[in-house]
Order: C-alpha cells, then structure tokens, then sequence
C-alpha cells in the first residue's frame, strides 16, 4: 500500500495511492481522516494525484542515517567500511518533499547526491530484537542525503555538511508492503544515471540497523533511518533535476536552485 501526504486546496491529508506509477497522469489517491498510523480511515474522497501537492510523506521527530554501509562507497570516497554502523543525525528542518527544491547553501562549493532508501518508523520503540524488528517498520520510501562534501571534509563534524535545510528530500510516498532485502537503487541528474546499486549490498541489513540504532535511543512513530548509498555519488549544480528511483517504491525528483 502506497500512503502520501499531500495539500489540496490548502488542506493537509494523507491518502492511499492507486493505480500505476508508470502512468503518473492516472493515479488517484483516496483520502484518509486523520493519520495512517493505526486503523486507516477512508472518507470516501477521490482525487487526481495531478491535481494535489504531494509532501514529505512523513514529518520525522528525528532522521537517523547511516554513514558507509556499501563497501564500493566507503572506498570511492577513500574510507575503510566502519566496524559498527556509523550514524549521524539529519535535522528534521532539512526535510523536503517530491517536486520541492534543494537550496544550494552559499557555505559549499561541491554539494553531492546520495541515493538512499529509507525506512520510516511505525510505533515508538527501544531495544528492538532483529526478529521484531518487521513489527515497528511502518514502511519505506525514497530518500537523497544531500551532502555539502567539502564541509563535511573541511569541519569533520556532518552537522552543516548534512543538515543544511532541503538536505534530505523524503518521497514520493510511503510503501507499507515491501522486503527490503533487494531492491535496485538508481539516482539521474538531469536524465543521466549515475548510481546504480541494490540494498543486497548493504554491509548492514536494515533489521541490523534497527537493532543497533534503538540499543542507544527510543525510535517513535513517523522517525526516518536513512540505511546509506551505493557508489557513485558525485555533484550537483544549480539547475540540476536529481531523481532518486527504489524498486517498489517510485521516483523522487527534487530541482536545485541557488539559495536566495
């Protein structure tokens, strides 16, 4: 099932999606009364995707990513693969949706795309085991961890170089019904590809990361855990179209424009 948050006509609801992604002109969403977290409530109101806004389909309390857990990225960038999952924090103000731009921080000159897929968090919880772990993931959907890579080699600390606002859009929707295990995770700039790679090569599974991330800090319901990139991440420039595509889920499509 594919849930969106959207605004029509200055309203904000989230809604099931239906039909089929290749033909975006056709899709419908089918509006729910208050939020998808427990029992889904239809109100019986159909609209044309087309002819709402869709938003982050989530508002994280907090976003979680996961730093070098594709062996081929850790090396590009001329890393050795951590022996515990590296984690850092993206603010939830960096947060952007589908369609919506990325603003080119005047602080950076080599801003990168990071194609991700990311899990959103269903219920609050700690301590998870790896065999409950399917039990407090809402869902998935598309993420780009844009990075200000020379900040983020210049300063040490990720917090600019990563959590600069528009730094992490999030869509286009949610998939409820999904295995993660393999999935092919591509990125364009401007209909180019440059990232091809699938989460079978993740050093990590995202049950492993769950499991570690919620041994230190209570995950709640709409939280975001970015699972990290495979190879190929490179720049972006102002005027780029970035699209972030995961199998099963759809495309995330983000123009970048030079901050005002």
């Amino acid at each position: 099932m594919r849930i969106a948050r959207f605004s029509s006509e200055g309203t904000v609801s989230f809604g099931v999606v239906e039909g089929d992604a290749a033909q975006p002109e056709a899709l419908t969403l089918h509006v729910l009364s208050g939020h998808p977290f427990g029992e889904l409530q239809p109100t019986g109101q159909v609209l044309p995707v087309k002819d709402v806004r869709l938003l982050p389909p989530m508002l994280p309390n907090k976003i979680v990513a996961v730093g070098r857990n594709y062996a081929a990225h850790a090396a590009e960038l001329g890393h050795e693969v951590p022996e515990v999952p590296l984690t850092f924090f993206k603010p939830s103000t960096a947060v952007v949706g589908p369609t919506e731009n990325i603003a080119y921080p005047p602080f950076s000159s080599d801003v990168q795309y990071e194609a991700e897929l990311a899990v959103v968090i269903g219920r609050m919880c700690r301590e998870v085991p790896l065999e409950r772990v399917p039990e407090v993931v809402f869902g998935y959907t598309c993420a780009n961890d844009v990075t200000a890579r020379d900040v983020q080699q210049r300063e040490g600390q990720w917090a600019r170089a990563k959590g600069f606002d528009t730094s992490c859009p999030l869509g286009p929707w949610i998939e409820t019904d999904l295995d993660p295990a393999d999935l092919a995770v591509t990125c364009t700039v401007n209909g180019e590809l440059r990232q091809a790679g699938r989460t079978s090569q993740m050093i990590r599974s995202v049950g492993e990361l769950i499991v570690h991330i919620t041994e230190a800090m209570t995950l709640l319901p709409g939280d975001v855990v970015l699972t990290g990139t495979p190879a190929g991440v490179g720049p972006l420039n102002v005027g780029d179209e970035v699209a972030v595509s995961i199998e099963g889920i759809g495309t995330l499509s983000n123009r970048v424009i030079k901050r005002g």
